[in-house]
């Protein structure tokens, strides 16, 4: 038979050889076609082979084109695994960022913390305080714009400014300018600034993709934050510094605002974040 035939055939002897007849059909089958030859004496007339069991060759599926040439299809499993594969990707990607935006608050603030008790210093102390009253800030900015959320149904408060935002922006600012006071001005703290900085914004660009702030509103939220640390530092310097070290009053003064803004931002956590979690 001049015909290759390369299907799967499954063969137990019962009957003779493949006439021109077959052979047409053979070359009229679809590329899904399968032979079954069911026979049932243990050989072929005509001289052929003798089978005693079934045997199932592996072939690939063929079609005939209009000159007699055969095509062989090859199924790419990869192209079709290729969409599940990407869904996957995605839905992980999600997961992550859902989480990091969760974690995002508690994060920060646990950078803050630290960045805090490494310095254990009374400039340290006052922008502990400038960071609590910028938060308060937020709270009244929202409440003076009340611009609504790009999904209302996720959080129902006003979302101009970003709070997250404006509250990351200040602390990243600190912690670059404590980087440079560290380290001097050089390539490492360029490095090491340009990372935080590429943190905060990533922080930020979450609460965008999560769909609870739109991007006006992370980036009023940025550019308020940077702007009262800057304020904030310089009026340290300017000002309350010298103050500080000169007179008793201002440094009671400073304390105790400083204990009040850290319980009232404490009692605010515990009301606020943790009701959040859950």
């Amino acid at each position: 038979m001049s015909t290759a035939i390369t299907n799967i055939i499954l063969v137990q002897p019962r009957c003779g050889p493949i006439n021109s007849g077959d052979s047409s059909k053979l070359k009229s089958l679809k590329p899904t076609s399968v032979l079954l030859y069911s026979c049932r004496k243990s050989s072929f007339r005509g001289g052929f082979a003798s089978i005693t069991m079934a045997e199932m060759v592996k072939t690939s599926a063929f079609r005939t084109s209009r000159d007699g040439d055969e095509d062989i299809r090859v199924m790419d499993v990869e192209h079709e695994a290729l969409p599940l594969i990407n869904g996957s990707t995605r839905s992980l990607s999600a997961g992550i960022e859902s989480t990091l935006n969760r974690l995002s608050k508690w994060l920060v603030s646990g950078l803050f913390g630290a960045l805090i008790i490494g310095r254990h210093d009374i400039e340290a102390l006052w922008i502990l305080m400038g960071s609590i009253l910028n938060a308060m800030l937020s709270i009244a900015l929202k409440r003076i714009l009340n611009q609504e959320r790009p999904v209302s149904t996720l959080r129902s408060d006003p979302g101009m400014p970003s709070s997250h935002a404006q509250s990351i922006f200040f602390i990243f600012s600190f912690a670059i300018i404590s980087i440079v006071e560290w380290m001097g001005l050089n390539e490492v703290s360029l490095m090491i600034s340009g990372i935080a900085l590429a943190s905060a914004i990533y922080l930020t660009w979450l609460r965008v993709s999560q769909k609870l702030h739109t991007i006006p509103q992370v980036v009023v939220g940025a550019a308020v934050g940077s702007t009262f640390f800057t304020l904030w530092f310089l009026s340290w310097n300017a000002l309350v510094m010298e103050a500080f070290d000169s007179s008793l009053w201002v440094q009671i003064i400073v304390y105790l605002g400083a204990a009040g803004l850290c319980l009232g931002f404490l009692l605010y956590v515990i009301r606020n974040w943790f009701k959040d979690e859950r």
